[in-house]
């Protein structure tokens, strides 16, 4: 086990990070797993938003939402970033449709009409049916938000992106409550990898709602992190997250004969440059090792 925990280490260290990951075969309660980090506090950032997208179907499932129910997303919500988050007018669109922006271009303000609609006593019930002790959420994108313009000594209506990008220091961000698993919303490699096992074998709801989680998370659209370490033909269904200097992803690896392999991958970056490709190309990396591993320590002879 330490010989492959070195080589992650060490891909991410080549990349100008710090790295944690876990890795496990979904489906196999007490298998081998890889572990480099995996208990370590992260931030999860919109990695968040799996949970959210649970607790969102399984109230569809149990009748509370009307899926097809239209809702309108307003300036209230608009804080910049992709999808609705980024349009100049308001949108009106369905449950079921915002959800699938959530989960697959990452929109932040799908996620918190979705949010605000679901509850946060709905979302803490997913992970404490799941004995998720460690992972904790702090409100949804908009409070994540509140937290840099404040720590950035913005107010309430001062543009995030013109802190981050024209006037933030790099002192201040280094000390941004977002970037503290103490201070945010965090969580650890090993208790993501478990709720997506429970995902993808029915155990987070019914059936039909963990299907509806699958589905989604398969269509994400950003292939430059986990997805970019492994070859045409393998399935990637997961979930990026980013904050200033942290480059996330979680997701699920389902390899040509059928297999299927959790892996949770959060790095820090040893700068707060807004783009990291070799950052996000060592997320891809560090889980092929580890799936690579997982899958030649349990291949049938």
């Amino acid at each position: 086990m330490s010989g492959i925990r070195e080589e992650i280490e060490a891909v991410f260290a080549d990349a100008g990070a710090k790295g944690f990951l876990h890795a496990r075969e979904v489906g196999v309660p007490g298998g081998l797993d890889v572990s480099a980090g995996g208990d370590h506090p992260v931030v999860l950032a919109s990695v968040f938003k799996i949970p959210v997208a649970v607790a969102y179907a399984r109230e569809v499932v149990a009748g509370r939402l009307d899926e097809t129910e239209r809702t309108k997303v307003t300036a209230r919500y608009r804080i910049g970033g992709i999808g609705t988050a980024g349009c100049a007018d308001d949108v009106e669109m369905s449950w079921r449709d915002l959800a699938h922006f959530m989960l697959t271009m990452s929109d932040n303000a799908a996620t918190d009409v979705v949010y605000h609609r679901v509850g946060q006593e709905a979302v803490d019930r997913v992970l404490g049916d799941l004995g998720l002790a460690r992972t904790r959420l702090i409100g949804c994108c908009e409070d994540l938000s509140a937290s840099v313009v404040a720590d950035l000594g913005g107010n309430p209506g001062s543009d995030l992106e013109a802190l981050l990008l024209g006037e933030a220091t790099p002192e201040q961000l280094d000390k941004l409550a977002v970037r503290d698993p103490e201070r945010t919303t965090s969580s650890t490699p090993r208790e993501m990898t478990a709720l997506l096992d429970a995902i993808w074998t029915d155990r987070a709801g019914e059936p039909d709602a963990c299907e509806r989680v699958r589905k989604t998370m398969a269509q994400q659209v950003w292939p430059h992190r986990l997805s970019s370490g492994f070859p045409s033909g393998v399935q990637i269904a997961a979930k990026t997250g980013t904050e200033p200097g942290i480059r996330n992803e979680a997701g699920v690896v389902t390899l040509g004969d059928g297999r299927q392999f959790a892996v949770a991958v959060f790095t820090r970056a040893h700068t707060l440059e807004d783009r990291l490709p070799a950052v996000d190309a060592s997320i891809g990396k560090a889980a092929r090792l580890a799936v690579d591993h997982l899958h030649a320590q349990t291949a049938t002879p």
